[in-house]
């Protein structure tokens, strides 16, 4: 019998999720990711080696897993070739198991430029890669795709006219120099051999595997507090980051996902702008960051910090119809005399925390739930109990062999 899983950050990402999925697809037969672009960044560690995926689900370092991106992506070719690049030079192999849906939106250089000068007065805090910019044009039906790129000609006067569109939004609305057609044009035909090689009805070929019974991941990117309906808007990603966007982002429906993983670290941090009710701003945010090396995988931004918000997570978790949890990094909080939990929040919003004591003792090699102090273990039961919803899996460092399942 099959085992879909969905997997899903239930934070602002950086939640941990690459790791947890790479630790899981050991046991798939894929990893198909359905939203976002290249400002995901998974960051995997094997065999002390380190790398980071932007694009590729982290499935693509098992040889035997098939990986699919979906529909719901915006897709920089160039960023993609990158990656691909990298990881063939340390003997991956792509060949008949790398799948890219014909109907991803592309991200153009047009979109980056809006993105950036966009960003500089708008103050929202995106990674400026033209991800926002990309989906606004997949919703208003202009978008060329990666299906596009199999007739130059047709691709011409499509692409003619979108670009002519957005350099009026960049020289009228932001003062910005246009870019040239001929260059936009030049990045897309010098990628065609990722057309060529990777192109796919992936919709088609999800429901083959679903249909065979594969044991099939999906991978979110980003967090469900980023999602563009039920983040912190305005300060969100352009996609659909909760359960929902699985179905709109691969053609694969509810009923087919037998279980849903939601990753929360044992604290909380944050890239960019926006509302985050328990950031701290003490020697406790300073020491979070330098423990948990806080940067931004894609972007190199420190991350800010604050304790765990169960009362955020409590709807989040109800969003996604989360079957079970993941505890990242708690190791991180090893050091900590006391730890702080948001509960709830008062009537000026301002978070209610319930106080335990910290355990002081290094986590890093528990292989077993009752290998952890007892102090970390009511913490997580505390968690589970709040939410719930059980966990099933703890991490303890950034290694696949750092994690722990619980039965």
């Amino acid at each position: 019998m099959s085992n879909n899983t969905l997997i899903l950050g239930l934070q602002w990402g950086d939640e941990g999720k690459g790791k947890i999925v790479d630790a899981l697809a050991e046991g798939s037969e894929a990893v198909c990711r359905f939203q976002g672009g290249h400002n995901a960044g998974h960051t995997l560690k094997v065999d002390g080696e380190q790398k980071v995926l932007h694009l590729v689900p982290s499935g693509i370092l098992h040889p035997s897993v098939h990986c699919v991106l979906g529909n719901g992506l915006v897709l920089s070719l160039p960023a993609l070739a990158k990656e691909i690049q990298e990881l063939k030079e340390s003997n991956i192999n792509f060949k008949d198991r790398f799948y890219v849906s014909e109907d991803c939106s592309l991200i153009l250089p047009t979109h980056i430029a809006i993105d950036q000068v966009r960003d500089k007065e708008e103050g929202i805090g995106t990674t400026g890669r033209g991800i926002g910019p990309a989906y606004e044009d997949k919703i208003a039906r202009r978008a060329v795709r990666f299906g596009d790129l199999k007739n130059i000609e047709d691709l011409k006067i499509k692409l003619s006219t979108l670009v002519n569109y957005h350099n009026q939004i960049l020289q009228n609305l932001y003062n910005a120099q246009p870019l040239a057609f001929e260059d936009v044009l030049e990045e897309l035909i010098s990628n065609i051999d990722l057309y060529n090689n990777y192109h796919c009805k992936t919709q088609d070929l999800l429901k083959h595997w679903v249909k065979q019974g594969k044991n099939i991941l999906f991978e979110g990117a980003q967090g469900s507090m980023l999602d563009i309906d039920h983040g912190t808007y305005p300060y969100v990603t352009s996609s659909s980051t909760t359960a929902g966007g699985l179905s709109s982002g691969l053609g694969v429906g509810p009923r087919h996902i037998d279980s849903i993983l939601g990753i929360t670290k044992a604290y909380t941090t944050r890239v960019g702008e926006g509302p985050f009710a328990t950031e701290l701003f003490d020697s406790n945010a300073e020491q979070l960051a330098k423990v948990g090396h806080e940067f931004g995988a894609t972007t190199g931004r420190p991350r800010r910090c604050g304790w765990l918000d169960l009362k955020a997570l409590e709807t989040i978790v109800f969003i996604n119809s989360v079957t079970n949890l993941c505890i990242t990094k708690l190791d991180v909080l090893d050091g900590f005399e006391e730890i702080q939990v948001c509960i709830d929040y008062d009537q000026n919003q301002q978070p209610v925390y319930e106080t335990f004591r910290g355990w002081q003792q290094d986590t890093s090699d528990a292989r077993s739930f009752d290998d952890l102090p007892k102090a970390a273990q009511d913490y997580i039961l505390f968690i589970e109990e709040t939410l719930d919803c059980p966990v099933g899996i703890v991490s303890v460092g950034p290694s696949r062999d750092q994690t722990i399942y619980i039965d």
